[in-house]
Formats: structure tokens, C-alpha cells, sequence
């Protein structure tokens, strides 16, 4: 069995009380004794009292911070309490908590600051999600340019990071739309990523916010922050192989 000692849950929501209580019972299935943490980002549902209700810590924020905020505080807190790794995943029940401790053990086998579960690394596995799907490969694309290797899926939101890491994101952290940008800062870094396969499911209960009117402004935001990314860091894989 996996030793899972010194591993957090990070479970950004926001407006997720339909779905969070159901996302901690099996996050508690896959990983019995590992604290949760739930940033509540500001909701204006139940999504607080459900979560405590399930035994999870939640810090609720009084306004809503974004993805990145969010993320970066559980960063934060799992840095200065002492953890060795955190296991994100979203509070919409679309990552299946069965991953959590391969995710942990792909963290401590190769010695990997990220660890990434990727939709995209086995056929049967891949989502249908046709809008999304020009978004991610330009992005992929792009990546293969600047970090010299291989993304899958660089905008999975199910991912596992090291101390190494939070050590780093605790401090220097994309706010807006994390996932992309924080492999370029990565790479500033010279630190490792790897990625393993996941399947992704239906929602529990909602519907995603994600228009294609919000994928095209996130596709030009994120591209504008990897570009700021590279004019301040000539070393990037992108450059040195143009040396």
C-alpha cells in the first residue's frame, strides 16, 4: 500500500454544496487518514457547511479569489503545517479520488516536483469535449517549444506537487489560470514534472461555467502570461536551444 504520511488534499469550491460532500466521501475511500483542506472561494451556497459537516478543514475566503488565489493558499497552509506533498483536485466530482495514492507514489518514485494526472495519456480515457480540446492542443503545442518536452493534458486541474514545489508556490504562483503557467515557472526552476493517466467524469451536480466565449479569453490570457514568462527568463528550453 502507498504511504500516505505527510500528504494533503486540496479541494478548491465554489458554489459546489451539491457536489463537495460527495467529492470528501470518496476522497475519504481512496485516502482514509489524509487531511482535506476545502477553500471555499467565496460561495454564496452551503458549500462551507457541507464540507465541515464531512470532516473536511475549510478556509473560506469572504470574496472570491479565483482558481489561483486559492490554490496557492493551500500552498500556503500545507508549506508552513509541515506537509511534504498536496494532491489537488477539484470539488465538482469530475476527478476520481482512486488516483490520489498512484499520484503519490508517481511523486515519491521519480522524485518530481508536479505530477500531473492527465486525460489524455490513454485513448479510452480521453473526454469528448470538443471546444476545449483546440485550446489544449495550442497549448500543448507551445509547451513542446518551451519546456522541450511532451504536456498530455496541460490544463488538468487533478494534480500533486512536492515541498520542493510548495516551497516555490507559496510564494511566486499564477493566479488567474494556474495550471499552464506554473509549468514555465517550473522550468525557471529546473524542476521536474511527469504526468499519469486518469479518466474524467460527468459533474456531480451543475453545470460548468466554461463557455466558448470564456475559452478563447482564457486561451489569450494564459498565452499573454507564458510569453511575459519567457522575455523574463532567456534559459527556457525554448532559447538555449536556439544558442
Amino acid at each position: 500500500m502507498t504511504d500516505l504520511r505527510g500528504v494533503m488534499i486540496a479541494i478548491p469550491a465554489f458554489n459546489e454544496a451539491e457536489s463537495i460532500g460527495g467529492v470528501i466521501r470518496e476522497v475519504r475511500g481512496a485516502a482514509a487518514s489524509v487531511p482535506i483542506l476545502v477553500l471555499d472561494d467565496g460561495s454564496a451556497d452551503d458549500t462551507r457547511r457541507v464540507a465541515e459537516a464531512e470532516g473536511a478543514e475549510v478556509l473560506s475566503f469572504a470574496y472570491h479569489l479565483g482558481l489561483g488565489g486559492c490554490v496557492q493558499a493551500a500552498y500556503q497552509y500545507a508549506f508552513e503545517h509541515g506537509f511534504d506533498y498536496v494532491i489537488r483536485l477539484d470539488g465538482d466530482g469530475q476527478h476520481d479520488p482512486a488516483d490520489i495514492p498512484r499520484m503519490v507514489e508517481a511523486l515519491r518514485s521519480t522524485g518530481c516536483e508536479l505530477v500531473i494526472a492527465s486525460r489524455f495519456l490513454e485513448a479510452a480515457n480521453r473526454p469528448k469535449i470538443a471546444p476545449r480540446l483546440m485550446g489544449i492542443a495550442l497549448f500543448r503545442f507551445i509547451l513542446r517549444i518551451l519546456l522541450g518536452k511532451v504536456v498530455t493534458d496541460p490544463t488538468s486541474g487533478y494534480v500533486g506537487v512536492n515541498r520542493n514545489a510548495l516551497q516555490l508556490f507559496s510564494r511566486v504562483f499564477p493566479l488567474q489560470y494556474p495550471e499552464i503557467e506554473a509549468l514555465v515557472v517550473l522550468q525557471r526552476r529546473a524542476f521536474r514534472f511527469t504526468e499519469i493517466p486518469t479518466s474524467t467524469r460527468a459533474r456531480l451536480h451543475g453545470q460548468s461555467t466554461i463557455t466558448p466565449v470564456r475559452v478563447v479569453f482564457y486561451m489569450i490570457h494564459v498565452l499573454l502570461g507564458v510569453f511575459v514568462n519567457i522575455l523574463r527568463v532567456p534559459s527556457l528550453a525554448f532559447w538555449r536551444r536556439k544558442q
